[in-house]
């Protein structure tokens, strides 16, 4: 799947069609509030970004791409009629993967998608991860507990991402906060207890291994 985040309604359509007809997923959005709701359900393969958007412009929807850990590794390609080499090197600097000036062709455009996917397949490949019964294999985006498949909403899982990404690890409400909801959310820090206490309760018996460090954080510890 492909996201296409463009303000121009003639654009963006033809930008979908040529990506449908060369085989690819796609759906287009206006604007970052609606990319940043779809992302809600999942991460596409890669983002193609327009700079120039109503309210929230693409290079603050790109820094919040990457300073959230759900879609730090989304591969994203901007877009723009700006063409400067200062606007191509503040994208890449900020973390884009590839620049595209305005107007370019849809032939080229399809090009510089795979060319990206291509480079960036091996860093996608994400090996599972484990810690005693529990499973979670990050590619399939499922959790097993003693075999058993587990379902988790989309913040349940990237919590439980980052604690098997980082075993043993204390990390602050403020800190999940930041990492899974990223610095923009605005919500109170028992936002995250509220999600701790659904995830431990999902994952049944494994769900002692998220352990409270009083007056600190969580951590996820295997029970010796």
């Amino acid at each position: 799947m492909i996201y296409c985040v463009e303000d121009d309604d003639s654009i963006r359509e033809l930008m979908l069609y040529a990506l449908r007809a060369s085989g690819f997923e796609a759906e287009g959005f206006a604007n970052g509030s609606g990319l940043f709701e779809a992302l809600e359900t999942g991460n596409p393969e890669l983002i193609l970004l327009d700079i120039m958007l109503p309210g929230m412009d693409g290079m603050e929807i790109l820094r919040r791409l990457r300073g959230a850990s759900a879609t730090a590794r989304v591969p994203v390609i901007m877009a723009s009629a700006k063409g400067t080499e200062y606007d191509k090197v503040m994208g890449l600097d900020q973390g884009a993967d590839d620049y595209l000036a305005k107007p370019f062709g849809m032939m080229e455009m399809v090009s510089r998608i795979r060319a990206v996917l291509r480079r960036t397949a091996g860093a996608r490949e994400k090996p599972r991860l484990t810690m005693g019964r529990l499973e979670m294999d990050p590619e399939s985006h499922t959790v097993r507990v003693e075999g058993s498949r587990v379902e988790l909403t989309l913040k349940e899982f990237e919590l439980l991402r980052l604690f098997l990404e980082h075993p043993g690890r204390v990390f602050t409400r403020d800190q999940l906060l930041e990492r899974i909801w990223s610095t923009e959310y605005l919500g109170e820090t028992r936002t995250v207890d509220v999600h701790i206490g659904t995830l431990r309760t999902k994952l049944g018996p494994c769900g002692e291994y998220i352990r409270t460090v009083r007056g600190v954080g969580y951590r996820l510890e295997e029970k010796p």
